[in-house]
């Protein structure tokens, strides 16, 4: 694994091509990316972990014509123009993009053993490098590549351009997740990329139609993913559909489609509540503290109390956390209650010969209504029948999905957008996926690089307006890259 990927092949970064390089760093088994854990898990009473979510779409803004204008990172567009509201905070988001690159370095001098989860989606890494912004990705790359950090900092896997699961067509969602792989191994390397066990879904989305869940697993598995991290509300009880009795121990996420297949991940389950709040403030140490030894599967282990934030937006994540971040990590390492990453976690676990098998099984919200009428196998038509069934019986009953909060449908009342979106992935299938144009092909990688961002959440969270303009505008040069070179 000594050769190199490029970050960019042209003015696209490099999402695809080498699947040979990326499916061999997935493939490693050892060493352990928790090989040099200082966490000694045999004394402790429970621990606790913090994710940070960090994203910038990529959006047609270099220019005054939309047709025209260049693909830029929203983050530039911000800098560029400090008289529009709010973008007075665009220096603040780029010095969050790059601060734990400070904060752990000097954690580690002051002898302490800090840990942080990142979820970077790939707009916001290509966005970075094409900005100029060199200093932010280096200094991720110190606490990335150098030994000293490694146990400190882990990566979770995302979806390149930062889509919704739920809503994402099954064979681009695919795409996505490779894409970020390769990505990542471009930018940081193919041993780094063999350490990210853990996968981290933009807007914490997790889609409850069967077929589709079960396409959405399967990605993970067969992209190398270990582990899932979910929302509490959007996961129910396999056995009876009940809610979560134990969030803070693992699960194992388990999805059935129509036809009778199954597969499964393990799951950790992030509690409700205001994300910004809860990280910002680190009340998932104090949480933990509270808690005591819990049995899984007849021994006794420490709970794990997670939660995952926007590692920007805010005030509280903006000012209030570098501070108690450096004070939480200062009072809990080498506590009762120290922090820890998943993968250190769940290979604890795995060494004390507790099996993924053994944790409490899970599904996600609203199928126990649909498995306790399907005739298993009975295929995607009956399973569309009784979905339309259930949803003239209780009109709450829905397949849109679950994601961070649950008043949001990432489906409902978006058809402007999602309708070019629709067009834009039927085309690329036809034109490439069907005819076989290779990954290593220019015109491939280009194509896919627009497909790609057409699909971001951002063009539908904001609703109507110039974000729904930029996502249709991405839509139509993708229709026309289709056309035009493929």
């Amino acid at each position: 694994m000594n050769e190199n990927l490029p970050e960019c092949i042209g003015d696209v970064p490099n999402i695809c091509g080498r699947e040979d390089l990326v499916l061999e760093a997935l493939a490693r088994t050892d060493p352990r990316p928790s090989a040099d854990s200082h966490s000694d898990f045999a004394r402790i009473n429970s621990a606790f972990g913090i994710a940070l979510h960090m994203h910038q779409p990529l959006i047609p803004a270099g220019g005054d014509d939309l047709r025209t204008a260049r693909i830029i990172s929203n983050l530039q567009y911000m800098l560029e123009h400090p008289n529009v509201a709010d973008h007075h905070n665009a220096p603040v988001f780029r010095w969050c993009y790059k601060r734990m690159a400070e904060f752990i370095p000097q954690l580690v001098r002051e002898g302490r053993q800090p840990r942080v989860m990142l979820d970077y989606s790939g707009c916001l890494l290509h966005g970075l490098r094409a900005m100029g912004a060199d200093d932010v990705l280096e200094s991720l790359r110190a606490i990335t590549c150098d030994p000293t950090y490694q146990p400190c900092v882990e990566w979770l896997g995302s979806a390149w351009g930062h889509p919704v699961a739920p809503s994402t067509p099954a064979q681009d969602y695919r795409l996505h997740v490779r894409a970020w792989q390769h990505h990542f191994a471009a930018i940081f390397g193919l041993e780094a990329l063999a350490r990210v066990r853990g996968f981290s879904p933009a807007e914490m989305a997790l889609p409850n139609h069967p077929d589709v869940c079960y396409e959405f697993v399967q990605t993970l598995r067969e992209c190398g993913y270990h582990w899932l991290l979910v929302q509490e509300h959007t996961v129910e009880l396999a056995e009876n559909g009940g809610p979560i009795r134990q969030a803070h121990i693992p699960h194992r996420l388990v999805a059935r489609n129509s036809r009778g297949a199954a597969v499964s991940i393990i799951a950790i389950i992030k509690t409700q509540g205001s994300d910004t709040k809860l990280v910002g403030q680190m009340q998932p140490y104090y949480e933990a503290k509270g808690l005591s030894r819990t049995a899984l599967a007849g021994r006794a282990i420490p709970p794990l109390v997670i939660q995952i934030a926007d590692g920007e937006n805010g005030g509280v994540m903006m000012n209030e956390f570098p501070p108690k971040y450096m004070q939480v990590m200062a009072e809990a390492c080498g506590s009762t209650t120290p922090p820890v990453n998943v993968t250190e976690y769940l290979d604890y676990l795995e060494s004390s010969g507790i099996a993924p098998e053994t944790f409490p099984a899970i599904q996600p919200v609203m199928q126990h209504r649909i498995w306790s009428r399907f005739a298993p196998g009975a295929g995607p038509a009956a399973l569309h029948e009784l979905i339309g069934q259930v949803q003239q019986e209780d009109p709450r009953f829905h397949m849109d999905g679950g994601s961070w909060t649950n008043d949001v449908s990432w489906v409902r009342g978006y058809q402007h957008v999602l309708g070019p979106m629709a067009s834009a992935s039927a085309r690329f299938a036809e034109k490439v996926l069907s005819r076989g144009v290779p990954p290593s092909d220019p015109r491939y990688r280009n194509a896919l690089f627009h497909l790609l961002l057409t699909q971001t959440s951002c063009f539908r969270y904001w609703g109507e307006g110039i974000w729904t303009d930029y996502g249709r505008e991405l839509c139509r040069r993708t229709m026309a890259i289709l056309e035009h070179d493929c």
